[in-house]
């Protein structure tokens, strides 16, 4: 898979319609090698910086520590962002044009032992739920991330379940109780080299293990929306200051086409 003379092992020529066709069904791909280790080693350093700087997201929440929009506020973070590569493949796996909705750092500290819960993405924004359909995440992993380090485990289909109420991260039993089929889908558990990223739709369930280690898990996540989509009215911390109208394409450069 690895292209003569390029740093990268995946771009988005690399990726078959038979790896476009898996992410769709699954509704989760595992890309190796999407930014270089030296990339993924001054991204890291950068995002411990941020996370000493910026306001945190989700104050008293022990699961996980959460900046949100740090594109917006820091230089090298936004080189991240919008890295061409990674804008590449969600377009080549959407299948459509995209925007950003927005980014967010997830630091899991060491010896976090909580896990985060099965859940799916797209309940939590203000989306119009039928332009949700092709929305999907970018989780880069800027260090080693084993199954002992906070990895993911996503389930098998759960994206054709839409239209659901959002889940509680610290309840194991929510989404499962809310669908109980899928309690008997298939889950992949997705360890990753310091680079790799898996990319999965927003409505595809998935959580992520506790932090048994010495050092923190850090992973940057770009989450990529279609480009077409609209504002639903239902608060949310990225938009609430924007006072929008519901209706309203979200656009301009608060969230940029790739």
């Amino acid at each position: 898979m690895t292209l003569t003379g390029s740093q990268y092992l995946t771009t988005s020529q690399d990726v078959t319609d038979e790896m476009v066709a898996q992410y769709r069904k699954q509704g989760f791909i595992k890309l190796p090698g999407v930014i270089s280790k030296a990339e993924a080693a001054h991204y890291y350093d950068a995002a411990l910086n941020v996370s000493n700087n910026m306001e945190i997201f989700n104050k008293g929440e022990k699961v996980f520590t959460q900046l949100v929009n740090v594109w917006r506020e820091d230089p090298a973070m936004k080189e991240l962002t919008l890295h061409p590569n990674l804008a590449g493949l969600a377009e080549r796996l959407a299948g459509v044009a995209l925007r950003i909705w927005h980014d967010h750092i997830l630091i899991k500290q060491p010896h976090n032992e909580k896990a985060t819960e099965f859940h799916q993405d797209q309940p939590y924004w203000p989306h119009n739920d039928a332009e949700g359909r092709h929305c999907l995440s970018a989780w880069v992993a800027l260090c080693d991330v084993p199954v002992e380090k906070g990895c993911m485990t996503f389930i098998e289909g759960s994206h054709q379940y839409s239209g659901l109420r959002p889940q509680d991260l610290l309840n194991p039993k929510d989404l499962l109780t809310l669908c109980p089929d899928l309690n008997y889908y298939p889950r992949v558990t997705l360890p990753l080299k310091a680079g790799d990223c898996t990319f999965h739709n927003s409505w595809t369930a998935h959580m992520a293990t506790p932090n048994f280690t010495d050092d923190p898990r850090v992973a940057h996540i770009i989450i990529y929306m279609d480009a077409d989509t609209t504002f639903s009215g239902k608060p949310h911390p990225v938009t609430d200051p924007l006072k929008l109208e519901p209706g309203v394409l979200l656009d301009g450069e608060v969230f940029p086409e790739v």
